[in-house]
């Protein structure tokens, strides 16, 4: 197979938009795009400057900092992003599809690494990202490969609305019974208490792991759980159990949960409960802000969000609530695990593809 520089079947995107033309739902910066190609999810804040980097239907988005985070995105409208995006857009005769299948690679995301300039903070180099060497195909090829692919994806995508529909029940129960009181004419129960979070939940710091440990390799598969996403992978971990993580140090409000082998980084705090479903929802609606005590950069202690003031309700209503929302939960659970497997395939299927293993000038869609 012949291959030929990124810079010839892209183009980065330099132009700019007024903020005043945005929303929360189509301003992305590095915040809000997900890991290990998650896509999306809703900003939470607009910029302040009068004008920002934009981006069409179409661009493939990709987060310049930490390449190894693998944070990109196929865009589905026209909006504005944050300036550590980059932003690519195929040129003539490039399907759109396939650039960002091409760029999804994990490949592109190792080079990018590799290339990346600083330590602390490593960041993509631009230059070096345009000689990225893809391979040099035909448009109906290119077309092929990418309806394969993304006939997964849109499995993933389905899957993901019906969990955002799972979440959203179980958050509607909650406002129900514990903030409307609906299951009792309105007002609150007087055996319901305001009381220090820690009554119902366990909170402990997590532990930087090994540096030796701390290697991107198929070899150790345990990931490192930082304060807004899986930052690497140890061979070792430190939780066995079910547990919810949130960001300590620079990322608020991001609830992790977990119920695999992992490590939390000391940039999260570990967060344990009996009542499992009932803590998350209270974690989801905390004001961080609140409590921030960092200077430079936002920060929370283990201390303080031990303080916060929750209501507890008594332990039959606490009972029921775990056992409705953790019903639906398992339902949430079994499709993040059948999107883990998509998201493999997926992946394997794009490496051979693009490598040319396996042949598709044949294969009819």
């Amino acid at each position: 197979m012949k291959y030929k520089p990124l810079s010839d079947i892209a183009n980065y995107v330099i132009d700019r938009i007024e903020v005043d033309k945005l929303t929360l739902d189509n301003y992305i910066s590095t915040e809000n795009m997900i890991s290990n190609k998650g896509g999306v999810g809703k900003s939470a804040k607009l910029p302040k400057s009068k004008t920002t980097a934009s981006y069409k239907k179409s661009d493939v988005l990709i987060s310049n900092i930490r390449p190894y985070f693998k944070k990109i995105w196929f865009s589905k409208n026209d909006g504005g992003c944050s300036n550590d995006i980059l932003v690519l857009r195929a040129k003539e005769g490039i399907y759109p599809e396939y650039l960002y299948y091409v760029l999804s690679n994990d490949s592109f995301f190792e080079y990018a690494t590799a290339t990346s300039k600083g330590t602390k903070m490593p960041r993509g180099d631009k230059q070096a990202i345009m000689k990225y060497r893809v391979p040099d195909i035909s448009l109906d090829i290119q077309i092929k490969i990418a309806d394969m692919l993304s006939t997964i994806d849109a499995l993933i995508y389905e899957n993901n609305k019906i969990n955002e529909n799972l979440e959203c029940q179980i958050s509607t129960l909650y406002k129900s019974w514990f903030e409307d009181f609906e299951l009792n004419g309105g007002v609150c129960p007087e055996k319901w208490k305001n009381q220090k979070f820690s009554l119902i939940a366990n909170f402990s710091n997590g532990k930087r792991p090994s540096i030796k440990d701390k290697k991107l390799t198929k070899n150790t598969p345990y990931p490192i759980i930082g304060a807004a996403s899986v930052m690497g992978f140890t061979s070792n971990f430190n939780h066995t159990d079910k547990i919810l993580v949130i960001g300590r140090v620079g990322t608020h409000g991001i609830v992790q949960r977990f119920n695999i082998p992992c490590w939390v980084s000391d940039n999260a705090i570990t967060i344990k409960s009996n009542f499992y479903e009932f803590t998350h929802q209270v974690l989801k609606r905390i004001d961080y802000s609140s409590l921030n005590r960092g200077s430079t950069q936002p920060l929370i202690t283990q201390s303080d969000l031990k303080k916060v003031n929750i209501l507890v309700p008594d332990i039959k209503s606490l009972e029921k609530f775990e056992n409705i929302a953790g019903t639906l939960m398992n339902q949430w659970e079994v499709r993040q695990q059948e999107n883990i497997k998509l998201s493999i395939l997926r992946d394997t299927l794009l490496t051979k593809l693009i490598s040319g293993e396996i042949d598709v000038s044949s294969i009819s869609i």
